[in-house]
């Protein structure tokens, strides 16, 4: 079952090797739990919640796929629990969510939002503009999975000191990177970058008690998910200048519709992130491109027809 838009070579391929699809066009929960019972396989993004009030309705399901990395919106301990194989796409989304965190990051430290609405308004403006180098600073990232390990490959060129930390892996240092620890990091870093899960254990990593164990104020870069940093004490780090600036492609109020909303009706947080001149703000779209659109896709049909075909 399709339950969400993927790139058609997924469906393609599935059929190629014998399997039969269909895709869900039903919108509420109830619809969805009143026939999920009759299929072995379903694939979701993100939009689709799969927790145990939908999955124990699901006694045929052996697998779900989900196009992506992030699990969270599925109960992933309840499924393994029942057999159910949970498989997500990270691998095809990776190179595009490492140029993504760049591209935010060299147009907040070159401030080239504001250069390009000031030429485009008549204002030239060279020495106000005058940005900063990624070149010998120091980049604390923070995971070192598919994306944090493909964001440090592609910062590796820029001749700047990258210091990683992942609490779940050990033994991954090397000619450009650093395996190191979260107290190095606070001491020496002047760019932070999370590369992160969201899990009960990383949502509000970044708070109040995070930023003030930085010893230099600092650039922020978050392309993980939106409730990995408190938007609070983000706002207090920029306003007090221990946040140099902040790249957000995802923020911790993306549940809310903001196209049904006025200004007025914004949280008052995200109101300030939307005025702050060092502050770049993206759709959630790091790992949403043209070609890891197909590459995600690409990976689950591997995955998938590995497990369940015969050679």
């Amino acid at each position: 079952m399709f339950a969400d838009t993927v790139h058609e070579c997924l469906e393609e391929e599935l059929i190629g090797k014998g399997f039969r699809t269909f895709h869900y066009t039903g919108t509420s929960r109830g619809e969805l739990k009143a026939v999920i019972g009759e299929y072995e396989g379903i694939v979701i993004r993100s939009k689709v919640r799969l927790d145990k009030d939908i999955l124990q309705h699901a006694g045929k399901l052996k697998f779900i796929a989900r196009a992506g990395a992030g699990m969270e919106n599925i109960d992933v301990a309840w499924a393994e629990s029942r057999g159910i194989l949970c498989i997500s796409s990270p691998e095809g989304n990776r190179d595009a969510v490492g140029e993504h965190a760049i591209g935010m990051l060299l147009m907040l430290m070159n401030n080239l939002k504001r250069a390009d609405d000031e030429v485009r308004s008549g204002i030239w403006k060279r020495a106000e503009n005058r940005g900063y180098e990624i070149m010998g600073k120091t980049v604390g990232i923070i995971g070192y999975g598919n994306t944090g390990s493909q964001f440090a490959r592609k910062l590796s060129g820029f001749d700047a000191e990258l210091l990683v930390y992942d609490k779940y892996k050990t033994g991954f240092g090397g000619a450009h990177v650093k395996e190191s620890s979260m107290e190095e990091i606070f001491e020496r870093a002047d760019i932070v970058s999370l590369h992160i899960p969201l899990t009960e254990e990383t949502r509000y990593l970044v708070d109040e008690k995070f930023i003030a164990s930085f010893h230099k104020a600092f650039y922020l870069v978050n392309t993980s998910r939106g409730p990995n940093v408190k938007t609070a004490a983000l706002v207090q780090g920029l306003g007090s200048g221990k946040v140099r600036g902040a790249c957000l492609d995802v923020i911790e109020y993306e549940s809310v519709s903001f196209e049904k909303l006025g200004e007025e009706d914004l949280p008052e947080n995200f109101r300030y992130l939307l005025n702050a001149g060092n502050v770049i703000l993206t759709p959630h779209i790091a790992g949403w491109t043209h070609e890891s659109n197909r590459k995600m896709s690409e990976v689950l049909a591997k995955k998938i027809t590995a497990a369940f075909t015969a050679e």
